[in-house]
């Protein structure tokens, strides 16, 4: 008979290196106060690593950097995929991603059809804030960000530059996603992202 532990860590050793596995991973191992146990234990013997309160991981190991961990969009995307959960970025986050800022937040925060929670990860902390399914149905991966990106801008703040940086990026977004998330943006938005459909139509 194998050992929750075991169990646990055959699960772990299945998968490859930099894959995270959550306290709930492994609810056919064994209740979740026995589980628990096995996770400390198996961090303690150094076999895997906790990222954060209930996440863990076994971390690609390279031969001049050590340990590698993988960046708060994939722990973000992890989270996402265990809650079922659609998540956006937003705020300072969402222009970092789109290159509208070089400041990397500390403070990274997105928006959920989920719950709402707030995650310690090194020095980060990834607040996920509940909204309305609305506000995550955006489907494009450059437009979803785009219409973030300028919420934090504002109307009034928004310059000639911005735009023009913000249209060039929508050149990369399929037509037919970029058509959709135009309606889910408020008003203003969505004359600056017509301007972007407009010019991929007349290509």
């Amino acid at each position: 008979m194998q050992t929750t532990e075991e169990k646990v860590l055959a699960k772990i050793k299945k998968a490859k290196r930099g894959a995270l596995f959550f306290a709930d991973s492994f609810v056919t191992a064994g209740n979740a106060k026995t589980v628990n146990k096995a996770l400390e234990r198996l961090v303690k013997s150094g076999e895997i690593d906790r990222i954060a309160t209930g996440i863990y991981i076994r971390p690609k190991i390279d031969s001049m950097l050590g340990k590698l961990y993988p960046d708060i969009e994939e722990i973000g995307q992890a989270i996402a995929r265990r809650d079922r959960a659609k998540i956006i970025p937003t705020g300072s986050y969402a222009l970092n991603r789109l290159g509208l800022s070089t400041q990397v937040p500390m403070n990274i925060v997105y928006l959920t059809d989920g719950t709402a929670r707030t995650i310690k990860i090194r020095k980060f902390t990834i607040k996920f804030k509940k909204t309305t399914p609305k506000n995550v149905s955006a489907a494009g991966s450059i437009s979803k960000l785009v219409i973030q990106a300028l919420r934090t801008i504002g109307k009034e703040n928004i310059t000639d530059e911005e735009i023009k940086k913000i249209l060039n990026l929508l050149k990369y977004e399929k037509p037919t996603l970029l058509e959709h998330d135009i309606w889910l943006a408020p008003a203003w938005i969505r004359d600056i992202m017509k301007l972007a459909l407009n010019s991929k139509t007349n290509e």
